[in-house]
């Protein structure tokens, strides 16, 4: 069923023809802002006296990159310059296009300035674009031939060459608030021109919100959700769209996530330290959120060891094993009665005491390894089978732990240039308050042998 199905009819057969052209459109493209009073959201930049509104009013000619989730009106915000300063404006998707494409674009454009005609240059996902390619660009928005607006979901930091990146000024893009999505959704049920105002719909006000608030700040997909409500809404010829009808069209929540992204590491950064910090509920949270975007068990499960062994350590050294179990659970039981073993897991290492401690030693004894001499292993410490080793000092000195007093031999065991480091530095929390004591016993009866010495 299409949705303008309820358009009265019109006479001339050009006007049905436009609605059939005009529904065949997304709601999204059709309802996309014309002007900067139109634009909804990023206040942070475009409201009076803000960077990127300066930029425009002046007509800066300066390339930029805005970098921003989906959704958000990266693509519309282009166009919206190209409009108001009065350029060409070529769009352009690093998906589809490649050197080839590039290099022809730049010749037009070429050709454009050269008849004192400016020309924007629009790249969608520009992240795509490879180093060759984006090397492309460079003497074209160095010369000013095109002034480039590039847009991306991912950091520019990693993802554009610096070359290109040090000739754009960045502006990061935020998502909608709820609230301006239910208002541009409110805005396309009453637009009779661009949007679904000839349907003659009405909507409840938390069927908006319902459907705002399941979009995660994505309008794109706001505006996609409001289409199949309209065709619920008209297939029952009630043409009230209820919260009941808002939750049908959801069906599930849009979740941003790009398992090889920006936001992959976000969240995992978010689970890890949430775990830190000892906030089982937000560990909970974000390895929630995680599993809704249908990450990898595994590798949650992988980092959920990780963080028993930098975080707990030996604090609480039966968290490995736990650890170790849940991912067992996860395999053996697969998703999603095996998710639960991993937040059991998760929350368990939340409330555990914590100690970086072995963590850190470990960093330290690879520093020394790395900053010092490949010192041989003493001779003391050394294996003595043969008779030449024996006359080369092999075993020379060592004592046997077990003999000694308190098992443990006053002997130096790190090469000369190392003697007395310590690396190994117990907390006081959990099980390492013990081991604290138990090297303080040690250090006591070492030094009283030396003493006797």
């Amino acid at each position: 069923m299409s949705l303008f199905e309820g358009f009265p009819a019109a006479p001339p057969s050009s006007s049905k023809a436009l609605r059939h052209a005009v529904a065949a459109v997304p709601l999204a493209e059709r309802m996309r802002p014309r002007s900067l009073e139109e634009y909804m959201g990023q206040e942070h930049l475009l409201g009076p006296g803000k960077p990127l509104r300066i930029q425009i009013e002046r007509d800066d000619t300066s390339s930029m990159i805005f970098w921003g989730p989906p959704g958000v009106g990266k693509t519309t915000l282009a166009k919206i310059i190209a409009e108001t300063t009065k350029a060409n404006f070529i769009e352009f998707s690093a998906v589809t296009s490649g050197i080839k494409e590039i290099k022809q674009v730049m010749a037009d454009a070429a050709r454009a300035a050269e008849m004192h005609s400016r020309t924007i240059l629009f790249v969608d996902e520009i992240h795509r674009f490879n180093k060759a390619q984006q090397d492309a660009f460079l003497p074209y928005v160095e010369r000013g031939t095109i002034r480039l607006i590039g847009a991306t979901t991912e950091n520019p930091s990693f993802e554009i060459i610096s070359a290109l990146l040090s000739r754009c000024r960045v502006y990061v893009l935020q998502p909608l608030s709820e609230a301006q999505i239910a208002e541009l959704l409110r805005r396309a049920l009453d637009d009779r021109e661009r949007g679904l105002g000839a349907l003659e719909l009405t909507a409840e006000d938390d069927a908006l919100a319902l459907m705002a608030s399941y979009s995660s700040g994505d309008c794109r997909s706001a505006y996609n959700t409001l289409e199949v409500a309209a065709q619920l809404a008209t297939a029952d010829t009630t043409k009230h769209i209820s919260k009941g009808k808002a939750a049908e069209a959801v069906q599930q929540r849009v979740l941003m996530y790009d398992k090889s992204g920006e936001e992959h590491y976000n969240l995992i950064s978010a689970l890890h330290k949430s775990v830190r910090n000892s906030d089982p509920d937000a560990a909970l949270y974000w390895l929630g959120r995680m599993f809704a975007a249908g990450e990898d068990p595994l590798y949650l499960a992988r980092r959920v060891v990780r963080m028993a062994v930098e975080d707990i350590g030996l604090a609480a050294p039966e968290a490995l094993n736990l650890c170790l179990s849940a991912k067992q659970a996860m395999e053996f039981l697969g998703s999603p009665e095996g998710d639960l073993a991993l937040a059991e897991a998760v929350v368990y290492l939340a409330l555990a005491p914590k100690s970086n401690a072995v963590y850190t030693a470990y960093g330290a004894t690879q520093e020394d390894i790395e900053h010092t001499r490949q010192e041989p292993v003493p001779l003391h410490l050394r294996n003595a089978p043969t008779r030449l080793m024996k006359e080369l000092g092999y075993a020379e000195g060592y004592r046997y732990a077990h003999d000694e007093e308190g098992h443990v031999a006053d002997m130096d065991c790190l090469p000369d240039s190392l003697k007395g480091r310590t690396y190994y530095q117990p907390t006081q929390e959990g099980r390492e308050k013990q081991l604290a004591q138990r090297m303080e016993e040690l250090r006591k009866i070492k030094a009283r042998k030396r003493e006797r010495q």
